[in-house]
């Protein structure tokens, strides 16, 4: 299976950062489920949200929690920038272009951290966990939304069987998504307490596989997809690939893209 090229994935949302609210259709709905997740008795006084990319959240933000700081954090700077446009002339709101793992915070800087969609593209959870824990002030929380282990499982399954068939020793380059027993471990190890941990499906139409593949690199997730096909043994396999999923999920004349949505809230205590 494919491993997380951190640089690639940085390239690739800085790149489509134009395109990425066009085409982020489940990612849209992840952000609404989000934030029905937050507790209503909570006032934050600082927020920060990890992976903020075009700024759509921070914005929902801004209007649940009016009198509340809120901070921007993506690796991507065109994210950044794409967020600055939609949050300008908001003073309550700055920006950051950092890594998930190496927070440039204080400890105990935040009442709440959010993040959406971010967190499936780390090789490993425990120490970005760690590291947001340290930037919880004591007693606030994390809400949480990350892709999980059946994410686009007929594009993998269909890539695997065309290797099978006619890649002859070629690689496995389809992500590899995180489970929820994962999740949980991560949570624990970092100390946070889960008080909400849930796993849920959500499925995306298209017109064909191409229109699927495009879909993916529009919103800057090429890494979850195989490879573009630069050689013939190469394009042999993304042939069969289509082939695989259009006889195995093809479906009046679409195909579904399922994502499996792993939904969370971690506390951290008051000592």
């Amino acid at each position: 299976m494919n491993g997380i090229d951190r640089q690639r994935v940085r390239s690739s949302f800085d790149a489509q950062a134009h395109e990425y609210d066009r085409h982020a259709i489940v990612q849209k709905r992840v952000l609404d489920r989000i934030v029905r997740l937050l507790p209503p008795d909570d006032c934050p006084g600082q927020i920060l949200d990890i992976g903020s990319g075009t700024g759509a959240l921070l914005q929902r933000m801004a209007a649940v929690y009016p009198d509340a700081s809120l901070t921007g954090l993506d690796m991507a700077f065109g994210m950044g920038m794409a967020a600055r446009e939609r949050l300008a002339g908001n003073l309550r709101v700055q920006f950051v272009t950092a890594d998930a793992e190496q927070l440039p915070f204080q400890e105990a800087s935040f009442d709440l951290v959010l993040s959406t969609s971010t967190f499936q593209w780390l090789e490993r959870l425990e120490p970005a966990f760690v590291e947001l824990r340290r930037v919880l002030r004591p007693g606030g929380r994390f809400c949480f939304a990350l892709f999980g282990q059946q994410t686009l499982f007929e594009l993998r399954d269909s890539y695997r069987s065309a290797v099978a068939t006619v890649g002859r020793g070629a690689v496995d380059r389809t992500h590899s998504f995180k489970n929820s027993d994962e999740v949980a471990t991560a949570l624990e190890v970092s100390g946070l307490e889960a008080e909400y941990l849930v796993s849920e499906l959500e499925v995306e139409v298209h017109t064909d596989v191409l229109h699927l593949l495009r879909s993916i690199r529009r919103i800057g997730a090429g890494n979850a997809a195989p490879g573009s096909s630069r050689s013939l043994a190469e394009r042999r396999v993304m042939l069969a690939m289509i082939e695989a999923y259009q006889a195995r999920f093809g479906m009046d004349g679409s195909i579904p893209a399922t994502y499996e949505v792993i939904y969370g809230v971690g506390r951290k205590s008051n000592s």
